[in-house]
């Protein structure tokens, strides 16, 4: 896999980002359906495109912790320390989401966060400037792709620019881990 990436590749996820398109991407774990986390009629897209129930809540990434504060009312201190210290990729279920759009947050009120340290996510959240949208490129109740060649066709054509950066990676990927984190700071793993 080549790590250069192109720097116009991430330019054609932003324009279709900032346009409230669908982007195909890949991640510090598995390829992923996004779009701008502030947008809900791009999120609205998603969800169809998956053919979720909205009930089930999405994730979001970021490129930097000292974002948190931004999208959540209170950030344990904890979460600081578990996001430093993990050797997986980590999502941290908060609870009292906000400035994101409101169909991406689940009914009690909470967000799952990731920040990414990966070539492609990391510069194309720094330039964004907002938090992505990151589920899995599968539909609803099918298999989560381990690489790019096992994504539907069906995601394929649903999405409007497909990230040309890790499709020759052929190296099986996994989920991250999830966390609840309450404000209080307990913790308990949603999936391990």
């Amino acid at each position: 896999m080549s790590n250069s990436i192109p720097v116009s590749d991430i330019n054609r996820a932003l324009d279709v980002l900032r346009a409230g398109g669908l982007i195909l991407y890949p991640t510090d774990t598995i390829w992923g359906v996004g779009c701008d986390a502030t947008n809900p009629a791009a999120v609205e897209r998603v969800y169809q495109l998956k053919g979720r129930d909205q009930r089930k809540s999405l994730i979001v990434l970021l490129d930097n912790e000292n974002k948190l504060p931004g999208y959540v009312d209170e950030v344990p201190e904890i979460a600081y320390q578990l996001i430093e210290y993990t050797e997986r990729p980590l999502t941290i279920v908060y609870s009292g989401a906000k400035n994101l759009a409101s169909n991406l947050i689940a009914e009690d009120g909470s967000i799952g966060i990731r920040i990414v340290n990966h070539p492609f996510c990391s510069p194309l959240l720094q330039r964004f400037r907002k938090p992505l949208v990151s589920t899995s490129a599968n539909l609803s109740g099918q298999h989560a792709p381990k690489n790019f060649s096992e994504i539907s066709q069906e995601i394929i054509n649903g999405v409007d620019y497909v990230a040309s950066y890790g499709q020759d990676d052929d190296r099986e990927k996994q989920a991250s881990m999830v966390m609840k984190l309450e404000p209080g700071g307990k913790f308990s793993f949603l999936r391990r």
